[in-house]
């Protein structure tokens, strides 16, 4: 089963963590593995494979308590927050391609090295230019490899359309979001408040989101966020940087 970070109170990457097993209620700790013999010989009901292991208080407070788990929704079913959020709508995209790019109808002409142009009047961008002119913010940060991989090409080519509307999208490289511990899944967070977490299958395709406000989830994104867009480049720069090393 898929294991899904949820979050650790190390600064430099060690233990202890937590992480949620996917299509369960249960939690995996990591942690110190407890040696005290005076503590084992307390334990009760012990089962030949189990063991046992230390983790600070603070880290089971800040991450362990949940909410009911949120069922899976449509994409479509959060659409009004793109234009209902107050102030900010963050993207994290942590995946090496997009079913929905594949399938889009500029993807066979970046493929064939032509020219293809932006629609700067669709209804994304629409919104997008409607939402930040009134002063809100839309931002995104994409984890990249070294070499980028063709979707992630893509979107660095369509990007410098979504950043004329008004989008700031950055760029991360993947071992730089390993080393911050960032969390391997997609998601959009609403004014820091609202969190819609992706759920792809195999290929790429989007299935849906799970939309929550648990605090847990919530701080654990706005975490991510804040490092994240600490350390990542705007996708002008970097897409200078990459046509310099072409």
């Amino acid at each position: 089963m898929t294991l899904r970070f949820l979050g650790t109170t190390s600064e430099e990457g060690d233990c202890p963590t937590l992480y949620e097993i996917a299509g369960t209620d249960e939690i995996l700790v990591q942690g110190e593995r407890e040696n005290d013999p005076a503590h084992l010989v307390q334990l009760r009901d012990v089962k030949p494979e189990e063991t046992f292991v230390r983790v600070p208080r603070s880290l089971l407070t800040r991450y362990a308590p949940r909410a009911d788990a949120p069922e899976l929704q449509p994409f479509a079913a959060i659409s009004h927050l793109f234009r209902e959020f107050r102030h900010t709508a963050w993207r994290l995209e942590t995946r090496r391609g997009y079913a929905s790019d594949r399938s889009g109808a500029n993807w066979s002409k970046f493929r064939d090295g032509e020219t293809f142009s932006f629609n700067p009047d669709s209804p994304w961008h629409a919104n997008v230019r409607a939402q930040t002119e009134a002063g809100k913010r839309f931002e995104r940060v994409r984890l990249v490899d070294e070499p980028l991989t063709e979707g992630q090409q893509f979107l660095l080519a369509t990007g410098l359309g979504n950043a004329a509307a008004g989008e700031d999208i950055r760029n991360l490289p993947r071992a730089e979001a390993e080393r911050l511990r960032l969390p391997d899944y997609d998601f959009w967070l609403f004014d820091s408040k609202i969190l819609a977490r992706f759920a792809f299958d195999e290929d790429d395709t989007t299935l849906g989101v799970y939309v929550t406000e648990d605090p847990a989830e919530v701080l654990a994104a706005c975490q991510a966020r804040d490092a994240a867009w600490h350390h990542a480049t705007p996708t002008t720069e970097f897409a200078r940087r990459v046509r310099s090393t072409v």
